[in-house]
């Protein structure tokens, strides 16, 4: 039972430390402290002392040797910190202190759970996701660079690009990078690239810099911004070990501003090389064409000679001295055994001069020149003729030819699509109409639908 005299009640001066330590302890949960080092003390046992201040407070700090993790001999007098640790109480002083269990720079501290969390966020809500990002055109049209005018990346930049494919035109989308307005420009330069769609890529960066130097790629408007772009976005922020909430939601990330310039072109002379490989085979296919067209070509020219009339005429010619040899040896036998048929023979003879059908023979012979003269000219005639269809009909399926006869093609004037039907467009819409000459320009008064 407890007793009511106030002297046997009393406790002593430790038990009462102890007891506001323990409600101390016990009431208050572990905590991040901001202030300004000041009274640091370094005794030999290599534990740390020291008091953290603001304009108008100050609490006694303890960092122990186990805890301490890094360059912990880097902090000074002056330094401003941010201190994560307990409340405690020292019970042989009575003084309540802060027993530190982590230490480090205020600035990059806070900047550093500032970018974490925002990493967090927007990878649980699948802004980092590969499935959702876009993929380079492989030689684009148009490169588009959102960054300072001045500064060294630009420069970097249109250098890599002027070496690897000078052809490709780019375009500066000037803005801050560095500073509290930088955010606002960014975001303002890349809806200045969508609005006037005029790239086919964009690079977004600068060079490298501390934390705070780059934390304009950190702002969480921005990178919804860059997930909202419809055009492919290069995030090319600081050096390799540098990385920003832009690089995780950019469709690609490179290490630095040249290495962006690296993977938005292609090599040129690889380009050249692939193209001279391509038209040396396009070479030898037709080479190829033309060898078998030519074979065929003579296969056909030797079958019309032998079936030509010259070659009849050369085999009648064998034939026929053939035949006048057999003639004019039957004519001896004939001539010793009737000898007095001589005149009768010698008319018969006559009959069958060789000279005779000689000269009927060079008449048929003229006639059939004559007509395998014909045969010849409307053999061309014919082929020229089916090809001046062959040329009509072609010309007739010519989108050129379509344009020619009145048509046009419609595309619609925001995306370029062709339009099919009516239906595709509303009224306002503004259309290109592309003619057999020059292009019109319109907009949509009325849609008329097929009934």
């Amino acid at each position: 039972m407890q007793s009511n005299d106030p002297i046997t009640a009393a406790i002593t001066v430790s038990q009462l430390n102890r007891r506001v330590k323990n409600l101390v302890e016990q009431g208050m949960a572990r905590l991040w402290i901001e202030g300004e080092i000041s009274n640091l003390s370094r005794p030999a046992s290599g534990h740390i002392y020291l008091t953290l201040k603001d304009d108008t407070a100050q609490v006694s700090a303890a960092w122990f040797r186990q805890r301490q993790r890094g360059p912990a001999v880097g902090f000074k007098n002056g330094d401003r910190v941010l201190a994560f640790g307990r409340v405690s109480i020292y019970e042989a002083r009575g003084n309540y202190q802060l027993i530190i269990e982590e230490l480090e720079p205020a600035g990059e501290g806070v900047l550093k759970r500032r970018f974490d969390a925002l990493k967090l966020k927007l990878a649980n809500e699948g802004l980092f996701d590969d499935d959702r990002k876009r993929v380079l055109p492989a030689l684009p049209n148009r490169i588009g660079i959102i960054t300072s005018p001045s500064g060294a990346a630009v420069r970097d930049i249109l250098s890599i690009l002027k070496r690897r494919f000078p052809a490709v035109p780019v375009i500066i989308y000037p803005a801050a990078v560095q500073g509290d307005a930088a955010p606002g420009e960014l975001i303002a330069a890349l809806s200045t690239a969508i609005s006037r769609d005029e790239c086919d890529v964009l690079i977004m960066g600068r060079g490298g810099g501390s934390l705070e130097d780059l934390w304009a790629f950190n702002d969480e408007q921005l990178a919804r911004a860059i997930v909202d772009c419809p055009i492919p976005i290069v995030s090319a922020v600081g050096h390799e070990v540098d990385f920003t909430i832009a690089d995780f939601v950019a469709d690609v990330r490179a290490a630095t501003p040249s290495g962006a310039a690296e993977i938005v072109v292609p090599n040129q002379d690889d380009w050249l090389r692939h193209i001279a490989v391509f038209a040396t085979r396009i070479a030898r296919v037709g080479q190829r064409a033309l060898e078998d067209r030519a074979q065929e070509l003579d296969w056909l020219g030797k079958r019309l000679l032998a079936g030509s009339p010259a070659a009849t005429l050369r085999r009648q010619r064998d034939s026929l001295r053939e035949n006048n040899g057999r003639l004019r040896s039957a004519m001896r036998q004939q001539l010793l055994q009737q000898t007095n048929r001589l005149q009768e023979t010698r008319s018969e003879l006559m009959q069958l001069s060789p000279a005779l059908l000689v000269q009927r023979s060079i008449g048929r012979l003229a006639t059939l020149r004559q007509r395998l003269s014909g045969t010849v000219q409307n053999t061309l005639s014919d082929t020229s003729h089916k090809i001046a269809l062959l040329g009509r009909a072609l010309n007739s399926v010519s989108p050129l030819a379509t344009l020619d006869r009145g048509y046009a093609i419609v595309k619609r004037e925001d995306d370029g699509k062709v339009v099919m039907r009516a239906t595709d467009l509303k009224s306002g819409d503004d259309i290109r109409a592309h003619l057999a000459s020059g292009e019109l320009i319109a907009t949509v008064k009325k849609v008329l639908a097929d009934e």
